[in-house]
């Protein structure tokens, strides 16, 4: 019996795996690369309304301070002439050629004309007696308002030198007034930044209100301390200037601390606007209300820094004399400036409650 040879099985062949088409066509494109960026159009708006801002600014701010210092004479200043009616008569109609500079006052003599001075209803006087003219200023009121009054009636004198009182002066270690006139900035500069201070800590409410008048009374405690008591420029009792710096600390950082309660932080921008741009170049702290052009003078009495001068030189000089009137404005600034303060404390509540 024969046997047939198996026939030998072919060995498996691995599946042919696929060749990756490697040409032109089908390669791999490089990632595109990134596009350039370009301010978006509010970041455009915003980089021009800066350009346009800042020059406006810088504009006002030469304005505000430039002006009434190109402008410094005086309008409508009080002067007082006393003396025989005939011979007032004549000193009283040769004043009265410079046309809206002074705003006469007749007394019968020159003690009548110094209660005035002392008063603050005049701020020099020109006295006539048989001895010849006589020329009573206060240095205290204003160091160049004195210097003008000599200037003028020298002129009106022919040009000789006229006698001249100082009836309220200023204390010798600060005989131009310097020191006063160069508290007001420090002063406002204070006020505003501890209205910022409350604002941006969040503080609201009763709260606020407290570290608003704690930070004023250590403000006017310091201002006394270096002013009054070291370079001795007031010549008042201490307790009332440190009031007095106090309350004008106070009536700045309150009006501050009230707008940013009712307007948000862009309030506190808009209140040391009001302080710095107007308060600080209208005070006529340097001068005098009357010395600034019509009606900065004005203006300046009605904000803190001019009604907080004033009623320093009252207060300090001239044993509280036409204190009234800037007492007021401040009390009145400190005031509303807290209740706005209170009042943007409660708003929240009251819209929180609502909502809910």
């Amino acid at each position: 019996m024969s046997t047939t040879p198996a026939t030998p099985t072919p060995p498996a062949t691995a599946p042919e795996q696929p060749v990756p088409d490697r040409s032109p066509s089908t390669a791999t494109a490089p990632a595109p690369a990134p596009a350039r960026q370009h301010p978006s159009p509010p970041n455009r708006r915003a980089a021009m309304a800066v350009v346009l801002l800042v020059p406006v600014l810088a504009a006002l701010a030469l304005w505000a301070f430039a002006w009434p210092a190109a402008r410094t004479a005086p309008h409508e200043l009080p002067l007082g002439v006393a003396g025989p009616a005939t011979a007032a008569a004549q000193v009283q109609q040769r004043l009265e050629a410079r046309e809206g500079a002074f705003e006469i006052h007749r007394y019968e003599d020159g003690a009548a004309a110094r209660d005035a001075i002392e008063d603050r209803t005049v701020y020099g006087a020109v006295v006539v007696t048989g001895r010849g003219t006589e020329l009573l200023t206060a240095s205290a009121a204003s160091p160049l308002v004195a210097q003008s009054l000599r200037q003028a009636v020298a002129r009106q004198a022919g040009g000789g030198e006229v006698p001249t009182v100082d009836v309220v002066p200023l204390p010798p270690e600060d005989p131009r007034g310097s020191v006063l006139a160069s508290s007001v900035l420090p002063m406002t500069l204070a006020g505003i930044a501890a209205g910022a201070a409350v604002t941006l800590l969040g503080l609201r409410g009763g709260r606020a209100v407290a570290v608003l008048v704690g930070a004023a009374a250590l403000v006017g405690t310091v201002a006394a301390l270096v002013a009054g008591s070291w370079l001795g420029a007031f010549t008042g009792s201490w307790w009332p200037e440190a009031a007095v710096l106090a309350l004008s600390a106070l009536a700045v950082s309150a009006a501050v601390a009230g707008l940013a309660a009712l307007l948000g932080t862009p309030g506190v921008g808009a209140g040391a606007f009001v302080m710095m741009m107007l308060g600080n170049p209208f005070s006529g702290a340097s001068s005098a209300p009357e010395m600034l052009p019509a009606p900065a003078g004005t203006i300046g009495q009605w904000l803190p820094p001019g009604a907080g001068t004033s009623l320093l030189r009252s207060v300090s000089f001239f044993d509280g004399a036409a204190a009234a009137g800037p007492a007021m404005a401040l009390a009145w600034w400190a005031a509303l400036g807290l209740g706005a303060v209170l009042l943007g404390g409660v708003l929240p509540r009251r819209r929180a409650l609502a909502a809910g």
